[in-house]
């Protein structure tokens, strides 16, 4: 009676195993031909890599390009790129604003990217907005040479950056800490020296 009992205790284990399995494959299958083969950008456990551009201009002379990768949904996002025209052996505010609105130049792009209500800060503070990304750093020929990793922003989901702008700004961001009534909210870092809205690049850029 007690071997009976285990037989039937390992054929109904078998039998789920094997249910579930067909529902993985089942899964897999359906997914595969509803993205033709490729999983969506914001699938976050099969995510192919992701490539943005950034051309900024604007009316002070400050110009640049940037290049943006993020190599699967959890990586971090990698920002690369060159800023000529800034103030030689200057500090200045680096952020991503809500808006890919350049109807107005810069000052159509929204405030700070804050989709989850922060208060401003610094790269790597816990409470920062998504978009705060802290200061570029120029030479002595006022060109800043562009190297970032954030864990924060992204290219994929609800809340990717895709479709927003980048802002150089003409002052340098206290990032919250300067205790000016706006240091809270922009870093105290002045107006929009140059912006660009941050597009979707083929892969070989």
């Amino acid at each position: 009676m007690a071997k009976d009992n285990q037989q039937r205790r390992s054929i109904s284990l078998a039998t789920g195993v094997a249910i579930a399995v067909f529902l993985l494959l089942f899964y897999m299958g359906v997914t595969k031909q509803n993205t033709g083969g490729n999983s969506a950008p914001d699938t976050p456990l099969n995510s192919k890599p992701l490539k943005a551009s950034v051309v900024l201009r604007g009316d002070s002379g400050v110009t640049g390009k940037l290049k943006i990768v993020q190599d699967g949904h959890w990586n971090p996002v990698h920002i690369t790129g060159k800023i000529t025209g800034l103030t030689p052996n200057a500090l200045r505010g680096f952020h991503i604003h809500a808006l890919g609105d350049l109807s107005n130049g810069c000052m159509s792009t929204g405030t700070h990217f804050n989709p989850f209500g922060k208060t401003h800060g610094a790269p790597e503070d816990a409470e920062r907005h998504v978009g705060d990304l802290g200061n570029v750093q120029s030479d002595k020929d006022g060109v800043a040479d562009i190297d970032i990793r954030d864990n924060l922003i992204s290219l994929y989901g609800v809340y990717s950056i895709l479709g927003r702008s980048f802002i150089v700004h003409t002052g340098t961001d206290d990032l919250g800490r300067g205790g000016h009534e706006d240091s809270k909210t922009t870093g105290h870092a002045g107006g929009r020296a140059a912006c660009g809205v941050i597009g979707i690049a083929e892969d070989d850029i």
